[in-house]
């Protein structure tokens, strides 16, 4: 599925109603996005973090299931910090991802997955939040 919503592209969502807890995807997207490993952004990446967001039943940006309770409010204070420097303009992080919680983490998450090297240079602390959300060992970079 594949249309176009004002401005954007979208190449896939995450269903409701009969689709719930399914994502659609589109082919072209989803090659796309594996395709091209230095964009930061990956169509599937995207779609599949909204489904894990949404396993509480709300997409909020906060991946209850996947952050241990500590760090719920540390998490939302950084993805705000992040959402202002997106929308003021001072990120690298993509500008869909200062839409909303749930926009940034799965945008965040694409970043994470795509180019954890410049994500762990550019944002250190949101990097190290996702490797323990993701449950990923860090990365070791040579600088």
């Amino acid at each position: 599925f594949s249309s176009k919503d004002n401005s954007r592209n979208i190449g896939g969502i995450v269903g409701n109603g009969r689709f719930e807890k399914q994502m659609i995807l589109s082919k072209k997207a989803l090659y796309h996005g594996f395709q091209n490993t230095t964009d930061k952004g990956n169509t599937g990446i995207h779609e599949f973090v909204h489904l894990i967001d949404k396993i509480d039943d709300q997409t909020d940006g906060v991946p209850e299931r996947l952050l241990e309770h500590q760090y719920a409010i540390p998490w939302l204070n950084l993805i705000h910090k992040e959402m202002e420097a997106i929308n003021d303009n001072h990120s690298d992080i993509r500008k869909y991802g200062g839409t909303n919680q749930a926009e940034f983490f799965a945008v965040a998450s694409e970043y994470f997955f795509e180019r954890p090297d410049l994500l762990k240079k550019k944002h250190p602390e949101l990097y190290k939040m996702l490797v323990k959300c993701f449950n990923q060992k860090s990365i070791s970079l040579n600088i």
